[in-house]
């Protein structure tokens, strides 16, 4: 990486890491949402049930949202208590969603904390048990994790699982019976969530109280999956940067307030799946790749009003469907329906496009039945765990090379969350189970 990227990215990762512990994983996507681990321990290229496996942990009930690592502990959520698998419940007034605490150090529960479901939610059934009760991730800032469990609200614990507050962020279902899955993220004193089945809007909560502190609606955020980026654009200004269905928006995060929007070509799209991804530094670029319904576009972050004209870098029709694309060195790497992808950033044009080898063939590009995890980069690598569970290494470059397939064979659940990193673990949630890789 060229010293000034490097220096770039360095700065970004320890201002946004300041309330967290140096090898801390706190949010959806890790340190500032970026999907790099900032750790220099190595993390292992093989793994399997009984290679540089450290531990695996049952959890008290499936769910699609990711893991993040605070300290000694990993922290999860899950549902309980309906449709949870054979033998569950058919009766939704059984539905929890539960915060799970694990010791980091041997894969114990330390503690799990239930919160009852509003009702009536979705039922389980169709697209929807494609998703479920629990696929947004928690974001933690040190002292507070807080959790966002659709229309049960948003649940603020402290670190040894004391509920400190819950507020309703609107209690609508999705019309289309697709669920709900934007995960929080943390601004200052703020929780700013994306309510779109919820109540069509965003709204940001203060961190200590869970009072509304701003609230902005719009129709098109029902179509909306994404989890929104905090970007610095300059000294005096940050935006809360989101991908919607057909536009990139630039909020005021003091107001949630429009501060710009972009147009992405070809667009009739009414659903929004895969996140933003934002480069780091001076003059930052916003990236979405393409939906079913619409172009791929990068545009520079800020300006005013409608920026498509004057602030778009590139457009192409490059898709990712619903997982997040990771930047690093100028190239953008994004894996959709078992194919890796590879674009220079600066022009959007294709570097490499290559078919993952030596997988089960499970999962696949569609929303029903597809991948819905993201890569990240930890330690020189990509790793990405398809939904069939196969565990894909790849390594950084130009030229596509696959370094190694993973698997766990006594997994019988799916893989939907996307892997947190920490001082030289790699941690992967199924439906079912917890596990910790590491160097044996």
């Amino acid at each position: 990486m060229p010293l000034p990227s490097r220096l770039a990215l360095a700065l970004v990762l320890t201002l946004f890491a300041s309330t967290a512990l140096a090898a801390d994983w706190p949010r959806f996507r890790g340190e500032a949402g970026l999907g790099i681990s900032s750790d220099d321990k190595p993390i292992p290229t093989e793994w399997n049930d009984s290679k540089n496996l450290k531990w695996k942990c049952t959890l008290p009930g499936p769910g699609l949202s990711s893991p993040i690592i605070v300290g000694d502990r990993v922290y999860v959520t899950s549902w309980t208590g309906y449709e949870t698998g054979e033998g569950s419940s058919d009766d939704q007034k059984n539905l929890k969603r539960a915060l799970v605490c694990v010791d980091r150090h041997n894969g114990e529960i330390v503690w799990t904390k239930s919160v009852d479901a509003v009702l009536p939610e979705d039922e389980f059934r169709g697209m929807f048990a494609e998703n479920g009760y629990a696929s947004h991730t928690p974001v933690c800032d040190g002292e507070r994790i807080y959790c966002f469990f659709g229309k049960s609200g948003v649940v603020a614990f402290d670190l040894e699982g004391n509920q400190l507050w819950q507020t309703s962020v609107g209690t609508g279902l999705d019309p289309r019976g697709w669920g709900s899955a934007s995960s929080p993220v943390l601004y200052g004193d703020l929780v700013i969530v994306t309510a779109g089945a919820e109540s069509e809007s965003v709204v940001a909560l203060d961190k200590k109280t869970g009072k509304e502190v701003w609230k902005q609606e719009a129709p098109t955020l029902s179509g909306t999956w994404t989890t929104p980026v905090v970007v610095k654009v300059d000294d005096s200004r940050t935006d809360i940067v989101l991908s919607v269905p057909g536009e990139v928006w630039g909020l005021n995060p003091e107001n949630g307030k429009l501060r710009w929007f972009c147009a992405q070509e070809g667009s009739n799209a009414n659903s929004a799946t895969a996140s933003v991804v934002v480069s780091p530094g001076e003059n930052p670029v916003a990236y979405v790749l393409a939906s079913r319904d619409s172009d791929a576009v990068a545009v520079r972050v800020g300006g005013k009003d409608d920026v498509t004209a004057s602030n778009v870098v590139w457009t192409n029709k490059q898709s990712s469907r619903i997982g997040t694309p990771v930047l690093y060195e100028n190239r953008l790497y994004s894996i959709s329906g078992g194919i890796a992808t590879c674009l220079d950033a600066e022009t959007g044009e294709e570097i490499y496009k290559e078919r993952l080898r030596g997988g089960t063939g499970g999962g696949g590009g569609g929303v029903r039945g597809g991948d819905y995890s993201s890569p990240i980069i930890a330690d020189g690598r990509i790793y990405y765990v398809s939904r069939g569970g196969d565990g894909y290494v790849i390594k950084l470059g130009d030229k596509f090379e696959q370094l190694a397939t993973n698997r766990f064979e006594s997994e019988t659940g799916e893989f939907s969350a996307t892997p947190a990193v920490s001082d030289g673990q790699l941690f992967i949630r199924s439906t079912t189970t917890l596990y910790c890789v590491g160097e044996e």
